[in-house]
């Protein structure tokens, strides 16, 4: 997909976002998801338990939540049906309200979009098709793209490597305490949406600069926002 051009002096600046609970309402459909998995597997995991983890990797979230002493051999396995169990919800997904709009608000802007996802790519490829914003995204990243998941920040580095842009000249969009995280490993300015399930405290308290309820609730406040920020810079560098 070709890349928007930059501003004079060739600078760029762009705005990473993570899709699973941020663009896409998907966040209560993954916790369903693993709790059916853990339990095919005899593990009874309380779903806000998994709920609070989503976003994080897979193999990081069964550490967090299965004994240390378990068999771990069965881990590839439940991730499997994780995977599987999520995949019969694909009918359900749908876009938060607003994501396309400020997709294509950024886009318009002149920033580079960049989705910083670290979902399967299969995954991945039907959240785009539903949030059907394709004309707006430079580049998208998948679990194929990044060795650690969030936390550690590879996935918004192969963002950033994607659309050219440096992590001083970008902004992340997430709703997970792991998005906010790996955004501060990188000194990228965060930005919280509670449309996830998690709570504004928390996500501030794990680095969220501004705290949104949804992406509408964002771009009804782009303005003021460090997105905003962005754009002036972008429109007058």
């Amino acid at each position: 997909m070709a890349l928007s051009s930059a501003p004079p002096g060739g600078l760029r600046r762009g705005v990473l976002f993570d899709v699973d609970g941020t663009l896409i309402d998907s966040s209560y459909l993954h916790t369903v998801s693993w709790w059916s998995a853990f339990r095919q597997y005899g593990h009874d995991v309380p779903m806000a338990a998994i709920h609070q983890l989503v976003g994080m990797g897979g193999a990081r979230l069964l550490d967090n939540l299965l004994p240390s002493g378990r068999d771990r051999d069965e881990d590839q396995d439940i991730m499997a049906s994780h995977g599987a169990l999520y995949a019969s919800h694909w009918p359900s997904l749908r876009t938060l309200n607003g994501a396309r709009d400020l997709l294509g608000r950024c886009h318009a802007g002149g920033l580079a979009v960049a989705l910083a996802s670290s979902a399967r790519e299969r995954d991945l490829q039907v959240m785009r098709s539903v949030l059907d914003a394709d004309a707006f995204i430079d580049a998208a990243t998948s679990a194929n793209d990044a060795k650690e998941s969030k936390p550690a920040p590879d996935i918004l580095e192969a963002a950033l490597a994607a659309v050219g842009v440096d992590a001083a000249d970008a902004v992340y969009v997430g709703d997970a305490v792991w998005d906010m995280k790996a955004a501060g490993a990188l000194g990228i300015p965060a930005i919280g949406l509670t449309c996830g399930g998690i709570h504004e405290a928390k996500l501030r308290e794990a680095g969220a600069a501004e705290v949104y309820d949804d992406p509408r609730h964002l771009l009804d406040n782009l303005g003021s926002s460090a997105i905003g920020r962005l754009l002036e810079l972008q429109q007058n560098p």
